[in-house]
């Protein structure tokens, strides 16, 4: 398909597109098309209305998931710079360029959307494509949002910095465009999946896990409203998702133990698997840079992060791999500088058989109901429901743990045994002088809400441990540090330690150069 559409020139950034490479490999996917019938053009602009980048790569890099392996080992230009905090002016697939531009190319395709159906008629009649439509430009603005904007606190969110959001599908060339404030970007997503929700509905999608169809909309609403602090919504939205019985959303680890971790990673991604909601197929190197690739072997997911503070790390399910129920576990691969979970892998598109050149790809499960249990389970305990936080903990961990394995055997989560394991646990060092003085627990500094010390704080500690495992490889690792102001050290062999602390300005990536050299104002620093 040969598609243009009509995008904003964004201060003459976000020019015209020609969208047939990205579309080239859409093609090949099952998701060929959404079957609508309000004419061809609106048809495919939904479907292109989908981001084609995602930022796993720089938020991985910038979290405390990953650790130098030391000068030795081969590093990219870009990935140094993310992983030390600093502005990135590379234009990779995986840079704020890339990033900043496709994000506002897509929202560009939702607002040409949405315009559309206006001309063809009346929107309300084609609920669900208007709904699609918001819910994609919704997405598109909530991830620029936590790429380029800082974590989302009532209490400064009139004063730190949002990002512009059109909605229309065509702008001046000489419009001045304004940030505005966080709190008035918050406001515009909100209202734009609040409008979208009561209008969603499969039954036009032909291949609904590659759209927002109904569980991905409200499993988008959930998160975005967690982040927002509206916890009753957030439980209202993952209550739909999850239904009566979440244990039969979940995916079945006990049928990966058996498999390579090639096809562990094509079963964890298929879209026949009950728990994936929405799929995202992306350029990017995500794929080979978590999963041994000489090239980006030295700042990396380690063995010393895997022991301490991720997979094999004490938790109440066990520790180590032979005495740890996890099922994670016993499914990671690597070596010792690099150690993977495989569910981000790369697919590679050849474009030139004779040079075996082409794109690199990932495949991202944007929403998966396990994700969505988790936001559920923190949503409770922030309410201080603590029973039904429990009861969702204990859902997470039936689902990804065995009965049984070596000494450890899986347990049952209760609020007493929550406090006598947590309470047992040192809290890790800001800056560790000894591998021995990393933990699953970090000291919290809450970002515009407060966690009570005790039986709160120790579910939230153990929920935010659940949600490093479950997003490991997303990225969603950092919005949770910026989020809880988690503050951590990325070390630098040879040099001083880079300290990331509580509301770091850091953690809004920078504008790219070009942005900022067209008079759209950079992120302070």
């Amino acid at each position: 398909m040969n598609i243009k559409s009509k995008l904003y020139t964004f201060a003459g950034l976000l020019s015209l597109f020609a969208l047939t490479a990205c579309n080239d490999y859409l093609d090949k996917l099952p998701d060929d098309r959404a079957q609508v019938n309000t004419g061809e053009k609106v048809e495919k602009l939904l479907v292109d209305a989908y981001p084609t980048h995602l930022p796993n790569f720089i938020f991985e890099m910038s979290s405390d998931n990953v650790t130098d392996n030391g000068s030795q080992y081969y590093t990219g230009i870009s990935q140094e710079e993310m992983y030390r905090f600093k502005d990135v002016d590379t234009q990779g697939n995986d840079d704020p360029y890339s990033l900043w531009n496709n994000f506002y190319e897509k929202v560009g395709t939702a607002n040409e959307a949405l315009a559309d159906l206006k001309e063809i008629g009346d929107t309300a009649a084609y609920p669900a494509e208007y709904a699609e439509a918001l819910l994609c430009r919704a997405f598109n603005m909530y991830e620029l949002a936590n790429i380029f904007c800082m974590d989302y606190n009532p209490d400064s969110a009139d004063v730190y910095l949002g990002l512009p959001y059109p909605t229309e599908p065509e702008q001046s060339v000489n419009t001045k465009y304004k940030r505005g404030t966080l709190k008035e970007l918050y406001a515009s997503i909100n209202r734009d999946i609040e409008a979208a929700l009561p209008r969603v509905n499969d039954s036009y999608m032909t291949t609904p896990k590659y759209h927002f169809n109904q569980n991905a909309a409200f499993a988008f609403a959930a998160r975005f409203n967690l982040m927002y602090h509206n916890y009753d919504k957030a439980i209202e939205y993952a209550t739909k998702v999850l239904g009566t019985n979440p244990a039969n959303r979940l995916r079945d680890y006990s049928a990966y133990t058996t498999l390579g971790a090639n096809d562990l990673g094509n079963a964890y991604i298929k879209s026949e698997e009950n728990a994936n909601l929405l799929i995202l197929p992306a350029y990017s190197s995500a794929g080979r840079a978590f999963q041994g690739s000489t090239s980006y072997r030295r700042f990396a997911h380690n063995q010393t992060m895997t022991s301490r503070e991720t997979f094999w790390a004490p938790a109440p399910w066990g520790t180590g791999s032979t005495n740890n129920t996890l099922y994670y576990a016993t499914m990671l691969y690597g070596s010792t500088q690099q150690i993977y979970f495989p569910k981000v892998r790369e697919h590679f598109e050849v474009t030139d058989k004779v040079n075996d050149t082409g794109y690199p790809h990932i495949i991202d499960m944007a929403f998966t109901t396990e994700e969505t249990l988790l936001v559920r389970a923190e949503a409770y305990a922030l309410k201080k429901d603590y029973a039904n936080a429990l009861a969702d903990m204990n859902t997470w961990i039936v689902a990804h743990c065995q009965t049984a394995k070596g000494s450890a055997k899986r347990p049952t989560l209760t609020e007493a045994s929550v406090n006598t394991y947590m309470d047992g646990v040192k809290y890790s060092e800001v800056t560790p002088t000894a591998n021995s003085q990393r933990t699953i627990k970090k000291v919290l500094h809450p970002q515009g809400f407060t966690v009570e010390e005790g039986t709160q704080e120790n579910l939230i500690q153990l929920i935010l441990q659940m949600r490093r495992l479950e997003t490991w490889g997303e990225g969603l690792r950092f919005i949770d540090i910026k989020r809880y102001g988690i503050e951590f050290t990325h070390f630098v062999d040879s040099e001083d330690p880079i300290i990331f602390h509580a509301a770091d300005k850091r953690g809004a990536i920078q504008l790219p150069s070009d942005v900022i050299n067209a008079g759209l104002e950079a992120n302070p620093r």
